[in-house]
């Protein structure tokens, strides 16, 4: 469906598809945009019927409700993002855990092996089928350890717990399944006329959504309990400067204000909303962006030569001597991996300009959310023209808005980083032309955080490994509200020279 929005918004910048109840209309010209997502927010909201499909899962949070109910936790989201505890919290998080990454893949490399590492729900690593190979390379699917990756590390940004899902066994977890399974459900309800019959018989995929989602309440409200239990012990110690500051344990805090009317059930809902919110999506770029790296040779050695350089100014900065690198020896190539992490940080990150634009134009051709549907309370006519009803919707389509040339030029369907740079800086566009992180009062408000742990995981894969794609490997889109790859990303990995 996407492509064939590409197709038709491309020859009309708005597209209306009428439906025996409702129309659809969609669009890709930046003003109409703005229109809906700025101008006249209050007229397109989420909807009553996003949100019954919704709430089991994301219940009153943050991105499926409207109203004051939206305003007011995001007034509180806003003030806690900006937080600089939060933001070096966060960063320790994200390096930590993708120095995971690289040694599982350091590992594997290692051992003589080509693996699939398209992880089932019940195989372990060390249990998965192993083929010799080079011993400089190994075989995997790396969609599902960036899965694993992102859910622990928002896990324990969002609730200063650690899963584990990415531990060298790779193993099952009660909790990442179930919210793997409910997200899938629930996303499934927009395609299912039957979903409310299923729900009410509890049969089908609606009996399989409430396990799930009992276990994820099961596991979110005992953490909950515990985190409070912390907080009180260590309040009543007078030991303040060991509350943690992950999302959860600063909405607690906020919940004991009378005023602030956070029961159990709202610390669950904020904090899922984020969890959920910053793990696929974060994941799917992820992998549309090595996927994107190894298939422009120019832009992976760019990437490459930006990296070392940065590498050898940071060393120098902080007065620290590079240590030396044995491509044959797992410790050493594993040690001089954790120095180069220990280089960054979310200053000097911010300095790494080509890795900022490699990652803005994954986005821009591959946004995490193709689409955004929005509801239409009045009749209105946007700037084109184009007359909406109420009762109606209309989606901006950020997957066609980046291949428009009316948008972007001539080579707008080319991956090409450099157009985002002006004499080696970064450049931004208007939030209405590129609006992977959605545009006006509703720009995503994790989107510093998102950059931060792309950057990271991005720089310290790209510094030591190169990557292949397995040879016939589909790679195509799931059609899924997060544009994931359909059969994973099967690659070959090799390490690369220090």
């Amino acid at each position: 469906m996407h492509d064939w929005l590409v197709e038709y918004l491309s020859a009309s910048t708005t597209v209306v598809v009428p439906m025996p109840f409702t129309t659809y209309t969609y669009i890709a010209d930046p003003a109409n945009v703005e229109h809906v997502l700025k101008t006249k927010f209050a007229n397109y909201p989420k909807g009553e019927t996003y949100h019954s499909y919704m709430e089991v899962l994301l219940g009153d949070g943050i991105f499926n409700v409207d109203g004051e109910l939206w305003n007011k936790q995001r007034k509180t989201a806003s003030f806690e993002f900006a937080s600089k505890n939060l933001r070096d919290f966060s960063t320790v998080v994200f390096r930590e855990y993708s120095l995971q990454l690289h040694s599982i893949l350091t590992q594997a490399s290692f051992h003589n092996q080509e693996v699939d590492m398209q992880v089932s729900k019940t195989y372990h690593f060390s249990q998965m089928p192993l083929l010799l190979s080079d011993r400089l390379s190994c075989e995997f699917n790396f969609q599902d350890l960036l899965m694993r990756m992102t859910l622990d590390s928002i896990c324990k940004v969002g609730f200063g717990v650690e899963i584990g899902t990415l531990a060298p066994t790779l193993p099952d977890n009660s909790f990442a399944r179930s919210f793997d399974t409910a997200n899938i459900i629930v996303t499934l309800r927009f395609v299912d006329p039957l979903w409310k019959l299923k729900r009410f018989l509890n049969v089908g995929s609606e009996a399989l959504l409430g396990k799930s989602i009992k276990v994820i309440d099961d596991f979110t409200y005992n953490v909950i309990r515990r985190r409070k239990s912390e907080i009180k012990e260590i309040r009543e110690s007078c030991k303040t400067s060991k509350i943690k500051h992950d999302i959860l344990s600063r909405f607690i805090e906020l919940s004991e204000d009378p005023e602030g009317n956070l029961t159990d059930k709202s610390l669950r809902d904020i904090v899922l909303n984020f969890v959920i919110a910053g793990r696929d999506t974060t994941a799917t770029t992820l992998t549309w962006a090595i996927y994107m790296i190894m298939t422009n040779a120019r832009v992976a050695e760019k990437l490459y030569s930006e990296l070392k350089a940065f590498e050898e100014v940071q060393a120098k900065e902080e007065r620290i001597s590079i240590l030396p690198c044995d491509l044959e020896d797992p410790e050493s190539f594993n040690r001089r991996a954790v120095q180069f992490a220990g280089l960054l940080n979310y200053d000097s990150l911010g300095r790494l300009y080509y890795l900022h634009a490699v990652i803005t134009e994954t986005l821009r051709l591959y946004p995490a959310v193709p689409q955004d549907p929005k509801g239409i309370l009045e009749d209105d006519i946007l700037p084109d023209g184009t007359k909406v009803k109420a009762g109606g919707m209309v989606t901006y389509v950020p997957y066609s808005m980046g291949r428009m040339e009316y948008n972007w030029g001539p080579d707008a369907a080319v991956f090409r980083p450099e157009r985002w740079l002006k004499e080696g800086c970064f450049q931004n566009a208007s939030p209405f032309k590129f609006t992977a992180f959605q545009a006006g009062p509703r720009i995503c408000l994790g989107k510093d955080s998102a950059y931060l742990q792309m950057k990271m995981a991005l720089a310290i894969l790209c510094r030591f490994f190169k990557f292949n794609l397995v040879p016939n490997h589909p790679v195509k889109y799931r059609m899924m509200t997060i544009l994931s790859m359909e059969k994973g990303l099967k690659l070959k990995i090799a390490r690369q020279s220090c």
